[in-house]
C-alpha cells in the first residue's frame, strides 16, 4: 500500500515543480510539470480507488 503514498508525494511534487516553473515562466517546466501532475494525479486518484487507502498496521 506504499504505492499510493508514494504516487501522492510524487504528485505533489511535480505540482510544486509545474507551479514554480509557472512563476518563472519556463515554459518547458510548465509541459512537463504539469504533465506529471496530471499523470501521477491520475495514478493516486486510480490507485485509490482500486486498492483502497492505506492502513496502519
Amino acid at each position: 500500500m506504499g504505492l499510493v503514498i508514494i504516487f501522492a508525494l510524487v504528485t505533489i511534487l511535480a505540482g510544486y515543480g509545474a507551479f514554480s516553473a509557472l512563476k518563472n515562466k519556463n515554459l518547458l517546466g510548465i509541459v512537463f510539470g504539469g504533465g506529471s501532475f496530471l499523470v501521477f494525479g491520475w495514478f493516486t486518484i486510480m490507485t485509490v480507488l482500486h486498492h483502497g487507502f492505506p492502513t496502519a498496521h
